[in-house]
């Protein structure tokens, strides 16, 4: 993006002192968000969330060291969206796994701030001749960001064409921990997971989830808020959702990050994925004219 169409931007949706446009990393456009309690960082292509610091804290999201910042590329780290499909697709291994729009341009839509101090940004991902190859329907997906001491992110996907589609979608967030091997989260005991480490067996979970191993598991009818207890940062971190009954858990480990090539050296270890989804059996129908939202906040609370 050039200088002149940020500086459109900035004439358009900037907010003084609270919300610039500026060339971030490897050239893609960037959106800073500065106020009274949080700062935060979001790259247009994705609508990609790259950061979020609460005042006075250490970051919540993790970005890894050697992410790529290119376009038309994921980036490794923050909060990807996964969205019309989770996983590889269905039907056409081909196609990208999790989707597009994670990957592509958003437009900005909407920029304001909020009563309470906290800064609202909205992007919107409109169909194209490329997005048309992978998905063929007509629809509108939109996220909302709600830069705060919380968190919020709302991806909201219409149906604005004549027939019902079906969507796997998911805010992929990565977590900063201090010591994924010393840290548990609560909020999944008793559900039943599918392991996509163990031939997709389904398993249930008993207790808090701990890691010593790679873990990749859809946890299914999970919907209760999620906790990542880190003692070591002397901090919990409460994920709650709405819009989503399953929650995917992840962590590469060593040998598969060092095959990633962009984790970055021992990234693995301070990261966590607890995903909020519609994944497996959680897919969405959405009828004409109808709209799905899944629905997250990220807080801080401290760790008794």
């Amino acid at each position: 993006m050039n200088m002149t169409e940020l500086s459109v931007l900035n004439e358009h949706f900037g907010i003084d002192d609270q919300l610039t446009f500026s060339e971030g990393p490897g050239g893609l456009a960037v959106v800073e968000i500065v106020n009274s309690l949080a700062v935060a960082t979001i790259a247009l292509q994705g609508a990609h969330l790259l950061s979020w610091i609460p005042r006075g804290e250490q970051p919540v999201i993790w970005l890894s060291r050697d992410a790529r910042f290119k376009a038309g590329q994921s980036i490794r780290g923050g909060v990807p969206v996964c969205w019309p499909w989770f996983g590889p697709h269905a039907t056409h291994p081909s196609y990208p796994a999790h989707g597009f729009a994670r990957s592509v341009p958003w437009q900005v839509c909407e920029t304001k701030t909020i009563e309470d101090g906290a800064t609202f940004v909205a992007f919107r991902v409109m169909q194209t001749d490329a997005t048309n190859v992978f998905w063929p329907h007509t629809s509108e997906l939109e996220l909302g960001i709600k830069v705060g001491a919380t968190l919020e992110l709302d991806l909201i996907t219409r149906n604005t064409g004549p027939e019902s589609i079906t969507i796997g979608d998911a805010l992929h967030t990565y977590f900063a921990v201090s010591d994924v091997r010393h840290i548990a989260v609560d909020g999944l005991d008793g559900c039943t997971y599918i392991d996509k480490l163990d031939s997709d067996k389904r398993k249930q979970q008993s207790g808090p989830v701990t890691f010593n191993a790679e873990t990749d598991r859809i946890y299914l009818d999970a919907s209760a808020d999620c906790l990542i207890n880190d003692a070591g940062m002397q901090r919990r971190i409460r994920i709650g959702k709405r819009g989503s009954r399953s929650t995917v858990v992840w962590n590469p480990w060593l040998e598969k990050a060092e095959r990633m090539g962009d984790m970055g050296e021992n990234g693995y270890l301070n990261m966590v994925c607890v995903e909020s989804t519609n994944a497996a059996d959680d897919v969405v129908t959405i009828a004409p004219g109808d709209e799905h939202h899944l629905w997250v906040s990220y807080q801080l609370e401290t760790l008794a």
